[in-house]
């Protein structure tokens, strides 16, 4: 099981240790990814993460097919990372590799503008900023590494949201026109479509920065290949159980579930 973290996440954030943890105790392998960039690895790679770059991941599968020997392989990939595996799902389209058995993405971010149209809400204030301090922090580290690549932070002008990192930093380092050139290519909403292997989308339909309309958009019931699950609240990959006897995260018991059930299936 590879697991893809979101936006200014990391292999150690919480949900990532804890879909870890549950996965392993079921007998998994669990890769827990960094990102380009993330968990302390700006100076292994000159270039900054992105939506678009489901290659990243195609490159791990294909190491863990060729390299390890691996013959069961799930991604499982929350918020930026959701949209990152199903993007990767998407593009195989009915010529998925035998050995990838499952996808799951909680609370994808498959439409990239949506989502960065919801941070500029006055309701997501906190969040917004949030981001936008640790996208920029991260920023200025890079550009001490690869002064030659990237111009100090100063020089840019005022950066007050997701969106303004986009355009600004994002798109042009990536080979992107701009924000929006970068959102319409990078958003799994355009091959989701495609996916022919197993997959389950979880998402809640009170998610702050991830519009529940968005899903509805793209209709994901069309697929058969694809298992949609919106229960009420669970907020942005939270989705706290109700049953804290047996769970302490809804979400993560679904993905184990899904992926037993898919292995079971074969």
């Amino acid at each position: 099981m590879v697991v893809v973290h979101g936006l200014e996440g990391s292999s150690d954030s919480g949900y990532m240790r804890g879909i870890g943890e549950r996965a392993f105790a079921r007998g998994y392998h669990v890769v827990r990814m960094n990102q380009r960039n993330c968990g302390g690895t700006e100076a292994l790679t000159p270039t900054l993460y992105n939506s678009g770059m489901s290659a990243d991941y195609l490159a791990v599968f294909e190491e863990l097919v060729k390299v390890d020997g691996f013959r069961e392989i799930f991604f499982i990939g929350y918020s930026m990372g959701g949209n990152l595996v199903m993007k990767m799902a998407g593009e195989f389209g009915a010529q998925a590799p035998a050995e990838l058995r499952g996808v799951c993405g909680v609370c994808p971010a498959m439409d990239l503008a949506a989502c960065a149209d919801a941070l500029e809400r006055r309701d997501n204030y906190l969040y917004q900023r949030h981001f936008v301090a640790g996208l920029m922090s991260r920023y200025e580290r890079k550009a001490k590494l690869f002064p030659d690549r990237y111009p100090p932070a100063k020089q840019l002008g005022p950066i007050r949201s997701v969106r303004e990192f986009d355009d600004a930093i994002t798109a042009p380092s990536a080979g992107y026109r701009d924000a929006d050139d970068y959102y319409e290519h990078a958003s799994a909403k355009n091959v989701v479509g495609q996916v022919s292997v197993p997959m389950l989308v979880i998402t809640a339909e009170d998610d702050p920065f991830v519009p529940y309309v968005s899903f509805l958009a793209v209709g994901l019931e069309k697929n058969p290949s694809i298992r949609f699950d919106a229960p009420l609240y669970g907020g942005h990959c939270a989705f706290i159980s109700r049953h804290a006897g047996k769970e302490r995260f809804w979400a993560e018991q679904r993905v184990v579930e899904f992926c037993e059930a898919a292995r079971a299936r074969r």
